[in-house]
């Protein structure tokens, strides 16, 4: 941003983006175990979210991709202050600290990935990506 201001130009800068109170803490890409498959192996890749704020947050549409575009879509559903919810990639019953995909194979790559969340109108509001070493990163 710049404006005229008497005998020179004055420029700002645009300020800072602010972090996302909700960010992906952790992600665990590489479950333990061979991959087979199995509900229990699929549960075991997930991705942690964290809310930093001290008030609770709706994240109802809120999504979570990753680089090929497989998409968990949040229902209606509120992040509780400072707490955590982990989106696993298998089956189960979601409750308010696990949240489930229902998919019937792996979506975070082993080999390296990104892992997007993105708010009900689609801005991107926090990302992590990984490489080939290792099972999990924090983010």
């Amino acid at each position: 941003m710049a404006f005229a201001c008497g005998a020179g130009l004055v420029a700002f800068a645009a300020p800072a983006e602010a972090a996302s109170v909700i960010q992906i803490y952790r992600v665990y890409y590489n479950s333990p175990g061979s991959d087979t498959g199995s509900n229990t192996s699929l549960n075991g890749e997930w991705v942690q979210l964290k809310n930093t704020s001290r008030t609770s947050r709706s994240l109802k549409s809120w999504k979570l991709k990753d680089k090929t575009g497989y998409t968990y879509t949040f229902g209606t559903f509120t992040l509780g202050a400072g707490k955590y919810v982990t989106v696993r990639t298998g089956k189960g019953t979601n409750t308010t600290t696990n949240r489930y995909w229902g998919r019937s194979w792996y979506v975070w790559n082993n080999t390296g990935d990104t892992a997007y969340l993105r708010n009900s109108a689609g801005t991107l509001m926090d990302s992590c990506s990984w490489g080939r070493t290792g099972s999990s990163k924090y983010c």
